[in-house]
């Protein structure tokens, strides 16, 4: 196969071996990302259907669920981690703020269910260990899109197979108009440490190149720098509105990467070789279509991921993935464990920027 034949392969998922089969998810918790991102992607899905709606009370659930078709039941958080209509999902999708992600994680594991939970997994490295933990006898899968994009998926394998020589370096950043974007206004649980955790913008950003990092390189972060700052009143309490770290690799590969909650909205991701690139840009968005770029030999090859000619999106790719998974019982990545290394590089993130030096990551 071609080089130019493989790249047009990008958009064949790799992963698929289910012929048949529906996984029932209840949407925990029903903010913006939930109902604009998780709930359409698996109104698209191949193998989801959402039967469940759980939220701050039960009203605010059924006028959701009055939406949605598929919705068997509507739950307060309170039904749900006491165990009403448990025969009604067969998984939860864990959506809330970052440091009430191990309660319902928790519930959904007592309850027997699998447990698809947003990153970063928790608020706090401690934190993080408990729920996986928690959760060690249902299947836990932590949502990090990217590595069930198919473009990122061919980006490991194109690293794996030589195609760039050996990987030297990584760009990656995020940024976003957080107050515009998300909330529109200061009220906002990424601003409360009690609830985001450690920061802001890499706990929420520029977890997305690192994570991304480490799958395409098949690598793992042994130790970072960092700097942050943070200039408006409405990100005082968090050191991070805007973030810059470093990252190497065991392999050897060093990463540099960019957060901020107060930019525009952009994102792109680089891999450098010692004979060539790969480029895929805009990244990490969601919803633009991205497109992959393989340089090498003083030549250029490219491909969109075609968003615009199927209706597939990362958030179609992650849920189908994990149905997949989990309906036919096979093992799962990124795992409980995976998302554990992600959490230990971000609390050294933080001690880097907060006493200016190289932080292990152990």
């Amino acid at each position: 196969m071609s080089a130019a034949e493989y790249l047009d392969s990008v958009r064949v998922r790799d992963w698929e071996r289910l012929d048949s089969g529906t996984l029932r998810i209840a949407m925990i918790s029903l903010g913006w990302w939930t109902r604009e991102q998780a709930i359409p992607a698996v109104a698209d899905s191949e193998f989801c259907e959402t039967t469940v709606l759980v939220s701050s009370s039960r009203d605010k659930a059924s006028a959701a669920a009055a939406e949605i078709p598929t919705v068997e039941a509507a739950l307060s958080y309170e039904e749900f981690t006491d165990g009403e209509a448990t025969e009604e999902y067969d998984a939860a999708y864990v959506c809330t703020p970052n440091a009430l992600h191990l309660p319902y994680a928790e519930a959904a594991a007592e309850h027997g269910k699998a447990v698809l939970c947003e990153k970063p997994v928790e608020s706090t490295r401690e934190r993080a260990e408990r729920l996986v933990a928690a959760t060690e006898d249902v299947p836990l899968m932590v949502a990090y899109r990217m590595e069930t994009d198919p473009q990122v998926r061919r980006m490991r394998e194109l690293i794996a197979e030589g195609a760039i020589g050996d990987p030297v370096a990584v760009h990656g950043s995020m940024s976003q108009q957080m107050l515009e974007t998300v909330s529109g206004d200061a009220d906002q649980w990424r601003l409360d440490p009690d609830l985001v955790g450690y920061g802001a913008s890499v706990m929420d950003l520029g977890i997305y190149p690192l994570n991304t990092a480490r799958f395409v390189l098949d690598a793992d972060p042994v130790s970072v720098t960092a700097q942050m700052r943070s200039a408006d009143e409405a990100f005082d309490d968090v050191p991070d509105q805007h973030a810059a770290f470093t990252v190497r690799f065991d392999d050897g590969t060093q990463a540099a990467c960019t957060a901020g909650q107060h930019a525009a909205y952009t994102g792109h991701f680089r891999v450098v070789g010692t004979g060539g690139e790969l480029t895929l840009e805009p990244t990490f968005l969601g919803q633009p279509e991205q497109t992959l770029t393989l340089a090498s030999d003083g030549r250029e090859l490219e491909v969109a991921d075609g968003r615009r000619d199927v209706m597939r999106d990362e958030m179609t790719e992650e849920f189908d993935y994990f149905a997949d998974r989990v309906l036919r019982e096979a093992p799962i990545y990124p795992d409980g464990d995976h998302a554990l290394v992600d959490m230990r590089a971000l609390e050294a993130i933080y001690e880097a920027a907060e006493t200016e030096t190289t932080v292990s990551v152990s």
